[in-house]
């Protein structure tokens, strides 16, 4: 490990203008590429005190031996060349995006002298016209299929069309009208080319004006009773309809725009592009990376930009790019990829309307790209035992934890704080186990109280069902806990109880009279909670006060993605690349998400909740017949209880309960319109959260 004072330049050395520098090893490898609109400023970050470092870089500065840095005149000339340098030197601690796939392309060859229409992959080739992606190669042959009849351009391999020529009689393709068969002369060099050219721009997106000027020969040659002609015309009109059925429109002006999305986790980020030519998706592509760097979503999305522009020119740059987070400052990078075009581009983030839909659209899909991208390393049999003996080896376990409970507090500024336990069997997700709580014994905000609530509650319901099954002599009478007899652990379930190390199913619980699952019963071997050093020794605390001595107990905290132990100072800190922490990430990362759920609908239900929510007995389905059949709260509670039971499945002690509860309920001040000063009718419909609840939530 290299002191970064050792090669750090001396005062005066470093100028203070745009460039892009290089750290290497002491192999002389470059490791990080960077660039920066004052080369001073910047590598002076990079030489102070270890402890203010990110860990990734001061990782990165200790593992370099030398600095050296290239002076340019602009901005834009420095991302340029940041990008050539990654491109060249492929440096391990910058972000790469990865392709999760080689997405075909269709491709026509205007290089060669008889253009050919068909699927490329890989690099893309200087001379050629490249559609798409597309998700499949078979997408492709539909299209082109559908498009033959129009445009009868070649796609037989050179090959093939050598031998045509050889022989003179054309292939297949060219006895059924699929092919305008130049290799035997129907056609010439131009003409064909020129039907390749019209291929090209109803591909590109200007399909109107072809689908009008085939409408308007088929009305002509139905005038002069060329009803074959028209026939064939009419056919051709329906082929191309259909293959401009398979892209939908989503963008009703046309647009030509690149639609870039992020979703993103402590260690990897997911990208999704939607490639949108005349208003309509023409591919889509998606990239995983690394988070080497410790960069923000604005970074990423300059990275994914170098990434999808960095080798193209002209119309394959879009008029529109439209991103999540605009790069800091967006000048240089706007007036790159202007320079890349040849016209002016547009980078900005959608606001409003079909863009801002769409752009919600290609966020859902990264965000699924990611979660199928950690669904696919966790379903590897050999990388979760492999993960799981890692956390036991890690966390100084006695056996590999088969069961890892996670819990994780949520609220908003305070309120309707609640609780997630989430269960993990062998590495996988048993969502039929998972739990949520109220935090009851306080109000306000207060997450290790609230942990240490949650975790007393869960295992005094665990302890209790012990105690009722007779596995103890006797409980406490605080705590629910054991008095005498055997400590809680597997040892003590009913049924086998796996090895450590087998993952050959999930382990099973014990079973009530009728076979199903205890809540409860069966107790983990980790129990994990979202938070520091606080929030474990909370939960540590609680298994103590239950005597509950065989659970182990971790937390997971988010910034640095430390595991903090009950009574140690400093925190154990598991590899990136560990598959370890890559389960105790997503535990943690699966408690949150069902606790914000829990929490979220909550204060919903709070938010909307009414007078008639509170009347006993009364569910969903009659309190909506009931706004129904009266129109709305003010008309219900002016009815009388004969009145009230006119309506379908409310009887009359139902009906005098309804009309009780309406009475006793003090009505709500009438809502005013701010635009036009009138008092709006209750009309009982579910009021939305006013600007001043919204708030942050955890």
């Amino acid at each position: 490990m290299a002191d970064p004072s050792s090669y750090r330049p001396k005062p005066g050395q470093i100028p203070d203008s745009p460039g892009v520098y290089k750290f290497r090893d002491e192999h002389r490898r470059v490791i990080y590429v960077g660039k920066a609109k004052s080369l001073r400023q910047r590598l002076s970050n990079y030489f102070q005190d270890l402890a203010n470092l990110h860990p990734r870089t001061r990782t990165m500065v200790t593992t370099a031996a030398a600095v050296e840095w290239t002076v340019v005149s602009t901005e834009v000339e420095a991302l340029q060349l940041e990008y050539s340098w990654i491109k060249e030197f492929d440096p391990r601690f910058n972000v790469k995006y990865r392709d999760d796939k080689s997405y075909p392309y269709l491709a026509v060859t205007l290089d060669e002298e008889f253009p050919r229409v068909q699927v490329m992959r890989g690099a893309k080739k200087k001379g050629v016209r490249y559609f798409g992606p597309y998700a499949h190669a078979w997408a492709i042959r539909e299209t082109v299929d559908l498009m033959l009849r129009v445009f009868p351009v070649r796609t037989c391999s050179a090959g093939v069309f050598k031998r045509s020529r050889q022989i003179g009689r054309p292939c297949l393709l060219g006895y059924i009208g699929k092919c305008s068969a130049p290799c035997v002369d129907r056609v010439s060099a131009e003409e064909h080319r020129e039907l390749a050219e019209e291929f090209c721009d109803f591909m590109a997106g200007r399909t109107g004006a072809y689908i009008r000027r085939l409408e308007r020969l088929m009305a002509e040659a139905a005038e002069e009773m060329e009803y074959e002609r028209a026939a064939r015309l009419r056919d051709d009109i329906e082929a191309l309809k259909r293959a401009m059925e398979k892209n939908a429109v989503v963008l009703a002006d046309a647009t030509d725009a690149d639609l870039i999305a992020l979703a993103e986790d402590e260690l990897e980020a997911a990208v999704q592009i939607f490639h949108v030519r005349g208003g309509r998706v023409r591919g889509q592509r998606g990239w995983v990376t690394d988070k080497v760097e410790n960069v923000d979503t604005a970074a990423l999305v300059e990275h994914a930009l170098q990434q999808l522009y960095g080798e193209e020119r002209g119309d394959a740059v879009p008029k529109e790019v439209l991103v999540p987070a605009l790069p800091d400052p967006v000048e240089p990078v706007q007036q790159w990829l202007s320079e890349r075009r040849g016209a002016n581009v547009s980078l900005r983030i959608p606001q409003r309307g079909d863009k801002k839909d769409l752009m919600a659209t290609v966020q859902r899909n990264a965000q699924q790209a990611l979660a199928l991208h950690k669904t696919k390393r966790a379903s590897d049999l050999t990388t979760r035992s492999r993960a799981l003996e890692e956390i036991a080896e890690a966390l100084d376990l006695d056996s590999v934890p088969l069961r890892i409970e996670c819990f994780d507090i949520s609220h908003l500024q305070g309120d309707d704080v609640v609780a997630s336990m989430v269960v993990f069997e062998d590495g996988l997700a048993r969502k039929s186990e998972y739990r949520r709580f109220q935090i009851k014994s306080f109000a306000g905000q207060d997450d290790v109280r609230s942990m240490h609530e949650v975790i007393s509650r869960r295992f005094k319901r665990y302890l209790a069902e012990k105690q009722r099954t007779g596995e103890w002599e006797e409980a406490g009478p605080d705590t629910g806990g054991p008095v005498s007899g055997p400590a809680p652990g597997p040892a003590d379930l009913s049924g086998p109880v796996p090895e450590p190390g087998d993952l050959s199913g999930p382990a099973p619980g014990p079973k009530d009279e009728e076979g199903r699952p205890k809540r409860f019963a069966y107790p983990p071997q980790l129990v994990v909670v979202d938070g520091g050093r606080p929030q474990v020794a909370a939960a540590q605390r609680a298994l103590d006060e239950l005597g509950i001595d065989d659970v182990a107990v971790c937390g997971l905290a988010k910034r640095l993605e430390e595991v903090w132990l009950p009574g140690e100072e400093d925190p154990v800190v598991l590899p990136r690349t560990s598959e370890g922490l890559y389960i105790l990430q997503r535990v943690r990362d699966e408690a949150h998400r069902f606790a914000i759920a829990y929490q979220r609908n909550k204060r919903g239900k709070r938010l909307t909740a009414g007078p008639l929510d509170t009347v006993p007995g009364l569910g969903e389905s009659r309190r909506q017949a009931l706004l129904k059949h009266f129109g709305s709260l003010k008309k219900l509670r002016a009815a009388t209880i004969e009145e009230i039971c006119e309506v379908p499945g409310v009887g009359r002690k139902t009906a005098e309960t309804v009309a009780a509860t309406l009475a006793q309920a003090a009505p709500a001040a009438p809502a005013v319109n701010t635009a036009t000063g009138e008092i709006i009718e209750d009309e009982g419909a579910p009021q939305a959260a006013l600007p001043s609840e919204q708030g942050q939530e955890r």
